[in-house]
């Protein structure tokens, strides 16, 4: 499984899910498909779910986590990044390549107006869990590649004025 047939998987399980905003239910999903396809491809869909992970490994997505949620520690950070793939490529991407654009959905709207925090920690046990159940026996190991942090976003994510001026749609919504 590649990029590609990774996402055409996520935009499968959004569709079957009976709501496509419920991460945990994209998540479930998702496990559901995955359990039908070969051993191989299961493994292989695990990279590429950690090598997105990797890529969405970046301070300025942190800094919107931690105001979209009220805070984010590391797991936290991770169960942002879960959910956020629940959402799709084309969230995704856009998100990754620029954070205050979340802003824009639907589904954050509703979290700053409910205090909902968005995340999906089953997102990042799909391939595990499918593999789990397809053969009986654990994922094969993986390699996972952080980059290193933005410095220049090295500030306390509680200065609202430094997240207000790096971040204002999302300050806009959550921090006013």
């Amino acid at each position: 499984m590649d990029r590609e047939q990774f996402w055409h998987l996520i935009d499968a399980a959004r569709a079957q899910a009976t709501d496509p905003d419920d991460a945990e239910a994209v998540a479930h999903r998702a496990t559901s498909l995955l359990v039908a396809l070969p051993a191989e491809e299961i493994a292989a869909a695990q990279q590429v779910l950690w090598d997105l992970m990797a890529d969405s490994y970046t301070n300025p997505l942190w800094a919107a986590a931690y105001v979209i949620n009220g805070g984010c520690s590391d797991d936290g950070f991770d169960y942002f990044r879960g959910w956020l793939i629940a959402q799709g490529r084309e969230v995704f991407e856009r998100a990754v390549a620029a954070p205050d654009a979340l802003a824009e959905l639907p589904t954050v709207r509703a979290s700053a107006a409910d205090g909902s925090d968005l995340d999906c920690e089953d997102m990042l046990g799909i391939a595990w869990t499918a593999h789990v159940r397809a053969t009986g026996k654990q994922v094969p190991d993986f390699t996972v590649k952080y980059p290193k942090l933005d410095p220049g976003w090295n500030f306390d994510f509680d200065d609202r004025s430094e997240m207000t001026r790096r971040l204002p749609c999302l300050a806009a919504l959550y921090l006013e």
